[in-house]
């Protein structure tokens, strides 16, 4: 509780300078309109305080409050998964040197799905072993079913070159052969049975055996004919049959080769598929295996180098939710910050930057930089960085407000100087050894230009002037004064074409409202002309008027007259009993009129 209130009192300190800075605008203001209303009739604002311009050295600088931090530090985190239990943790504050113990984390569940883990990887090694082996005992058969069906295919085609070249010409040659025999068997029974006739005839032969001559040369005419029908069967019908089906045996024993080496790829590649992921899910679990004994090692945090132990929650601070103190049994997640462990004597100051101030500031501008806690001593330093967006958390805290966080090293100071002190930071922007500046407060706008009113002996004149940056306090002259020429300090709210708190500038053609030809007015007197900006150029706040409450509608006073002194005193008395969002109303309904007036 105690961290928190330091944390919000700093957090209050930074934003009480801008609360300051808003009064003291406020008062400005109203001073403004006092200064005004305490002109009399005929004065033109002589009777008010006067600065003589100054000619010397001026500094412009940005000062802001800030926090001082390391430049180099070991960020301590939390690397194991989920949420784990602190067990013990060294003292805030101990000077701790390299592999010294700091934080020690709970890891009995870790333990535990290490003895699992072991289980399943010896497991997936077994699955691997097995399934490397049976891709050898695939690609062995695949080889020898390849083998086996290129030696049919082989067998096949030589059994059809050896009937074509081989046994058909020898069966030809053979049933050739028996009809030359049969014929000659034939031709012989024919003589035979010539010779039997002639001697039957003359009865030296009996019948019987002339009958068995004639059988037998029928039976030689039938063994031609039944030669001459087997070499026809040969050639017209056997040969094309067997050519035919050898041809078949050839084209089937390609078909299967072709089918067994397909088969054998895809068997070869469904084991290495097999092995890969067998190789894979023992790797996978063989790197959680490695993971859990990584993250148990993780749970002992020692120091990476030497440096003074500083708590992470001690230089957090959270508007939302409990930010408990880092301490032994407390319960801390995955990448949570533990132990900042500074590993340098150099330092740096982070400053938020209000938007306002982020056009003066660059890298590399020089700093002065005081300590609270060290008074009497100033460091030097740089700028360094310069946030690109602003603060989400000022802009949480107030939207309205955008400031920018930005880092200064500081130069030394590593004996006294100590992690979260606060300091103010003195941004030196500009340093002229001799240059003209009088107080922003003297200068105003009119029709758009910085204007000046110089003391005259007749009371005071505008005049123009070229001003450069300022420091909230003086403003540098770089043109239309001299040294020792005096301006006013409150200048008149009552001039044609005053703009109080922004810059005046014409509106662009594009954005200009459409007049109509008979509601443009007459040309302004030349008498006013010098000191009154044209229609298109007149801002809202130009338009001079009596203030009052809200919901009062009062006649503003003609533009060439003058305030009396019961109007003045009534307007003083109004403007200061009006709150900020009186005084808002009333320059809005007055803007409203002059864009009235103008139409018409």
């Amino acid at each position: 509780m105690k961290k928190w209130g330091t944390a919000w009192l700093r957090q209050r300190d930074r934003l009480s300078v801008r609360s300051v800075a808003g009064i003291a605008a406020a008062v400005l203001f109203v001073a403004f309109g006092v200064a005004r209303c305490a002109r009399d009739d005929g004065g033109s604002g002589s009777d008010g305080p006067f600065f003589a311009t100054v000619k010397g050295p001026l500094t412009i600088s940005v000062t802001e409050s800030g926090t001082v931090k390391p430049s180099e530090q070991e960020i301590i985190k939390c690397e194991l998964e989920g949420r784990t239990t602190i067990l013990y943790l060294i003292p805030e504050g101990t000077r701790v040197k390299k592999g010294e113990l700091l934080v020690e984390l709970d890891a009995s569940k870790l333990e535990d799905s290490k003895v699992d883990q072991d289980i399943r990887v010896q497991n997936a090694k077994a699955a691997f072993i097995q399934s490397r082996e049976n891709l050898e005992v695939v690609k062995n058969q695949a080889q020898s079913d390849i083998d086996k069906a290129e030696l049919t295919l082989r067998f096949a085609k030589e059994d059809l070159e050896q009937y074509r070249e081989g046994l058909f010409p020898n069966e030809l040659k053979e049933q050739e052969a028996r009809i030359v025999l049969a014929k000659e068997e034939l031709q012989r029974a024919q003589e035979q049975v010539k010779w039997s006739k002639v001697l039957f005839g003359e009865k030296y032969l009996a019948e019987s055996e002339l009958q068995a001559d004639e059988l037998a040369a029928k039976k030689a005419a039938l063994d031609v004919d039944l030669a001459t029908n087997k070499l026809t069967l040969l050639k017209e019908f056997t040969y094309k049959r067997n050519v035919a089906q050898l041809e078949s045996d050839v084209k089937q024993a390609e078909m299967a080769l072709e089918r067994t080496k397909r088969k054998a790829s895809a068997n070869v590649v469904q084991a290495e598929t097999d092995l890969r992921a067998k190789e894979s899910e023992f790797k996978r679990q063989n790197e959680k295996f490695k993971k859990i004994k990584d993250q148990i090692s993780k749970a002992r945090i020692t120091a990476p180098r030497d440096g003074l132990v500083v708590y992470a929650t001690s230089t957090q601070f959270r508007w939302r939710g409990n930010s408990e103190p880092l301490d032994e049994g407390q319960e801390v997640r995955e990448r949570q910050e533990l132990i900042h462990l500074p590993t340098a004597s150099t330092f740096k100051a982070e400053v938020k930057v209000h938007e306002s101030n982020l056009d003066k500031i660059r890298l590399g501008l020089p700093v002065r930089i005081t300590v609270d806690a060290i008074p009497g001593r100033e460091f030097v330093g740089r700028v360094s960085f310069v946030a690109p967006l602003p603060d989400p958390t000022s802009m949480f805290m107030n939207p309205d407000l955008k400031v920018y966080n930005m880092e200064i090293t500081i130069r030394g100071g590593g004996d006294v100087l100590r992690t979260g002190m606060s300091c103010n930071a003195d941004i030196i922007v500009e340093h002229y050894d001799s240059a003209l500046y009088i107080p922003v407060q003297a200068v105003t706008r009119i029709g758009g230009r910085p204007t000046a009113f110089v003391r005259k002996r007749s009371g005071t004149e505008p005049r123009s002037v070229e001003i450069g940056l300022d420091n909230n306090s003086m403003v540098l002259v770089l043109g239309g004064l001299e040294e020792g020429e005096e301006v006013l300090l409150t200048p008149p709210l009552d001039v044609e074409g005053v703009v109080l708190g922004a810059q005046s500038k014409p509106l662009a053609p594009e954005l200009m409202p459409a007049a109509e030809p008979s509601k443009v007015g007459p040309s302004p007197s030349p008498a006013s002309a010098g000191s009154r900006r044209s229609d298109k150029q007149r801002t809202p706040d130009a338009v001079p008027g009596e203030p009052g409450v809200p919901g009062e509608r009062r006649k503003a006073p003609e533009r060439s007259g003058k305030m009396t002194s019961e109007q003045r005193r009534k307007m003083r008395e109004r403007f200061e009993k009006m709150t900020p969002e009186q005084r808002e109303e009333f320059r809005s309904r007055r803007s409203e009129r002059g864009r009235e007036r103008d139409r018409n």
